[in-house]
């Protein structure tokens, strides 16, 4: 009886034991299980935040270039139309504020300096370009008093301002707009070469007739 006894004792120690460590098992068990799904949380928390941090820098850094370009827009068009003006105002024979067309010419640059430190390769060639030949609008503007035959040179300023340097503007606006995704042309890159030429032609040919006229108020009587 008392092996008896005792056997009994064994193995109801031997259960509890059992018992004891299965519950210590699944008790530890269910906390490695517990971390590793708090771990896995984490980990998802965090892909979360540093994609929703991807994003903010993203639309930041698309908002912050479409405010460039709009303001790019902006000033190359009152910069053409400043110009355009003190034209027609001075052949109607009114007085010219200067002040008008410098501010307009100091806006576009001020902008264009920001641009060529942000903008892709085909974007700057289009506002480099422009560029130029706004500068070549300015000098058509500031030697209309000099010019040897004024009413040629009304006529050549106008025709510059309403056609190739309207046309420059225009391209930058869908140069612009292209890049942006606004507007999407698959053929839009032999387009803005055919532009591009035709206004650095134009441009060169205007420039080296008022270097001409320069050169021929410079000589001695």
């Amino acid at each position: 009886m008392d092996e008896l006894g005792d056997l009994v004792d064994v193995t109801t120690i031997a259960v509890a034991l059992i018992s004891v460590g299965g519950a210590l098992g699944g008790t530890l068990g269910g906390a490695v299980l517990s971390q590793r799904a708090s771990r896995a949380e984490a980990a998802e928390q965090n892909q979360r935040a540093d994609r929703e941090r991807e994003r903010e820098r993203n639309e930041q850094a698309l908002q912050a270039k479409r405010d460039l370009y709009a303001h790019l827009n902006t000033t190359a068009r009152a910069y053409r139309v400043a110009a355009r003006d003190a034209v027609q105002a001075a052949e109607r024979g009114e007085s010219v504020d200067p002040t008008l067309l410098d501010a307009s010419k100091e806006a576009w640059a001020d902008q264009y300096s920001q641009a060529q430190m942000a903008l892709p390769k085909d974007v700057l060639e289009v506002v480099s370009a422009l560029n130029r030949s706004l500068g070549v609008g300015y000098s058509v503007v500031k030697q209309l008093p000099s010019s040897p035959d004024l009413d040629g040179a009304y006529q050549r300023a106008k025709t510059w301002f309403s056609g190739p340097l309207s046309d420059g503007v225009y391209l930058l606006r869908v140069m612009l707009r292209h890049d942006l995704g606004v507007e999407v042309n698959p053929h839009f890159e032999q387009t803005r070469m055919q532009m591009l030429a035709t206004l650095d032609n134009a441009r060169n040919s205007l420039d080296r007739l008022l270097s001409a006229e320069r050169a021929q108020s410079a000589e001695p009587d």
